[in-house]
């Protein structure tokens, strides 16, 4: 597995951990209280932090278990696979984005538009390192 592969990978698992953490935090501060009164900016920059913090000790971590020449190493298919990884990310964050305007459109509770928000960068993450591994996986 090449370098910028393991990097895809450990891009995918922090966008669906550290989400899961912050919906399981903000669920149970929901819980029988109104959407305008809960509490969600702090979780909501902790987790945000957190994602660019783990994915930066993180890919520090694996290029201590490298080798220096592959952690250097990039060739034309793996700025290629970049490349489309980050235009599906582009492209599904243009469409998620849709749903918080159509919210602040309709005046909806911030709260409802942050998380649309963070939705919407959560899944262009995601989005982003699913093509990258299956173009890594399958071929490109």
């Amino acid at each position: 597995m090449s370098f910028e592969e393991k990097r895809a990978w450990i891009y995918a698992a922090i966008a669906v951990a550290v989400p899961a953490v912050y919906a399981v935090v903000v669920l149970r501060r929901l819980a029988g209280t109104d959407v305008a009164d809960v509490a969600y900016i702090r979780p909501l920059i902790t987790a945000i932090v957190a994602a660019m913090v783990l994915n930066v000790v993180a890919n520090i971590v694996a290029g201590m278990f490298s080798r220096r020449e592959d952690v250097d190493r990039k060739d034309e298919r793996d700025r290629q696979i970049h490349r489309v990884g980050e235009w599906v990310g582009f492209h599904v964050m243009s469409l998620a984005a849709l749903v918080p305007l159509v919210l602040a459109m309709t005046e909806a509770a911030y709260f409802w538009i942050a998380n649309a928000i963070y939705l919407a960068f959560c899944l262009a993450a995601l989005g982003s390192s699913i093509a990258k591994i299956v173009a890594y996986r399958r071929g490109f």
